[in-house]
């Protein structure tokens, strides 16, 4: 019977516990699903291969750009100093969890779609590397809590199956204020901060103009580009923890902490500040790799798991990653982004003073990759509903979030609590920490727990689905019945009818037959603003 047993232990034990041979043969699967040509099929499942390689290879960067930081750190104020970059903390946790991510993910995809063929919530979640990033964070909270491997795939399937149909549909109301219509969803798990931001909007700026009828700077468009703005964030705090921990320690201790880090040790001041500067855009180095890995990935996976959702979930939404939102509102990105990482500083401020003194919460520094895209779309959201000071506020509390919450979920990650770096979106921080405090109540009161969880999240996705999303309620209503005739700020983007006569125009953006629910004044008429210049036309609605 050896003949039997030796093969089938092979490919489960060199095969599909390989994280990378696991996704290629997934992408493969699909690609055959979709009749594509045998050439299509290979070279589609040894790119979304080589891309889960890619990220491991920029996470191995990633570790060794933040070792010195995080004895900086230390040193400086004996603290826990930790990043949160999702795509590091998804690398390093691959070496001893990949099998069961790999395995998690497909579970939760498909129970996905079975939710959005069975129940209201017809959203089909579209962003892979949130996907990727959701499985491994349920496999490392369940799997720090002790739980065997069964129960870590199998309620951590059905627990990321309710957020990927739970989450877009939390988000809807508001993002069919920012798009004008129905057709797309929000797949992106930041949705707290957006909805956070959208509803700051309503409270703080009904009168207040859009981000989209001021003029920024051109010097400061260049932090549009993600690679060069993660390097010069990194570069800033590198020099400035530095030189604070040159200053605290002394000069023979700072020389040495590159070569603690297992680097080369520093010869003088000056090739020590130097050395801090290569950190800073080594960092953004390995961001780009894990980034590159990450597109190559998506490249591959996407088109297989879509063109499956499209045969199983007919007349489905789909949840599409955060910046599709930000075209609608582009000066309003830059505006979310700088306002979301001052609000990372702000409370950082407040976990040093006050939070890791007083309960032992790390400290946690702005990550700018997870700033950038989720405080960008924070201030899309702000904007849609209260112009300039929503996207400015929005944002802001959305900075809180992202950084009060990776210190609050770090204490449930075990050993992985202890790395330099965590996961940065806001529905990671809160859902992961609820997450691993109810895994940690035994096996049996873990299992019902966490599945309680699930039950409470699905129910209220689905009454807010039938209650407000489904009866066309807009959170932008009492700003457009308040909004003047000229450059209101209210709608997608914010802007003005493009013949400057002040008249609004129909709620579809400029789509033939899109709806127009979005927007409605006192009597009933539609009152919403075209997107500006180069927002997305949005794909026409599925059909049923």
């Amino acid at each position: 019977m050896n003949w039997l047993v030796t093969p089938a232990q092979f490919i489960v034990n060199e095969v599909l516990s390989e994280p990378a041979y696991l996704i290629g043969l997934i992408t493969a699967a699909g690609l055959i699903a979709l009749r594509k040509s045998t050439g299509q099929v290979l070279g589609g499942a040894i790119k979304a291969t080589l891309g889960f390689l890619l990220i491991g290879a920029g996470a191995t960067l990633v570790v060794d750009a933040l070792a010195p930081l995080g004895e900086m750190i230390l040193g400086a104020t004996g603290a826990q100093g930790v990043i949160p970059t999702n795509e590091a903390i998804v690398g390093i946790a691959q070496a001893e969890f990949g099998a069961r991510v790999a395995w998690l993910m497909i579970l939760g995809f498909g129970i996905s779609l079975l939710l959005a063929r069975f129940t209201p919530l017809r959203y089909v979640f579209l962003t892979g590397h949130h996907m990727l990033f959701m499985a491994t964070l349920l496999t490392v909270v369940l799997a720090a809590a002790g739980h065997e491997s069964w129960i870590v795939v199998v309620v951590g399937g059905v627990l990321m199956g309710i957020m990927l149909v739970a989450m877009p549909a939390f988000a809807h109301p508001w993002t069919k204020r920012v798009t004008g219509n129905n057709t797309v969803a929000i797949g992106h798990f930041g949705t707290a901060g957006y909805v956070l931001a959208g509803a700051t909007g309503q409270l703080v700026g009904r009168r207040s103009r859009s981000t989209e009828e001021m003029n920024l700077p051109e010097g400061l468009r260049f932090l549009r580009d993600s690679m060069v703005a993660t390097a010069l964030s990194m570069l800033v705090i590198y020099l400035t923890v530095a030189i604070v921990y040159l200053v605290r320690v002394g000069e023979s201790e700072a020389l040495a902490v590159f070569a603690e880090a297992g680097g080369a040790q520093a010869t003088d001041i000056g090739n020590y500040l130097m050395m801090s500067v290569m950190q800073g855009l080594q960092f953004g180095i390995a961001v780009a790799v894990i980034l590159f890995g990450v597109r190559t990935i998506l490249g591959e996976l996407v088109p297989a798991f879509q063109g499956i959702a499209a045969k199983l979930v007919p007349g489905a939404v789909p949840s599409l990653d955060a910046p599709i939102v930000f075209p609608y509102a582009q000066n309003a990105v830059l505006v979310g982004f700088l306002s979301s990482f001052t609000g990372g500083l702000f409370t950082l401020a407040l976990l040093t003073w006050v939070f890791e003194p007083a309960f032992g919460l790390a400290l946690v520094l702005p990550g700018l990759v997870p700033h950038f895209f989720t405080g960008g779309a924070a201030g899309v959201y702000g904007n849609a509903t209260g112009g300039r000071r929503g996207a400015v506020l929005g944002a802001f509390l959305n900075g809180v979030l992202i950084t009060m919450l990776p210190a609050l979920l770090l204490k449930v990650l075990g050993a992985f609590g202890k790395e330099n770096t965590t996961f940065g979106d806001a529905d990671f921080g809160w859902f992961g920490a609820l997450t691993g405090y109810a895994a940690k109540a035994g096996t049996v009161g873990g299992v019902v727990l966490m599945l309680l969880l699930g039950a409470v999240i699905l129910g209220a996705a689905i009454w807010m689905q039938r209650r407000v999303v489904d009866t066309g309620w807009d959170p932008g209503a009492h700003r457009d019945a308040l909004a003047p005739a000229r450059g209101a700020g209210g709608g997608a983007g914010g802007n003005v009818d493009p013949d400057g006569g002040g008249d609004r125009v129909d709620g579809s953006g400029g789509v033939p037959g899109a709806g127009s629910s979005a927007g409605r004044s006192a009597t009933g008429t539609a009152v919403r603003i075209a997107p500006p210049a180069g927002a997305p036309v949005p794909p026409p609605p599925p059909a049923e």
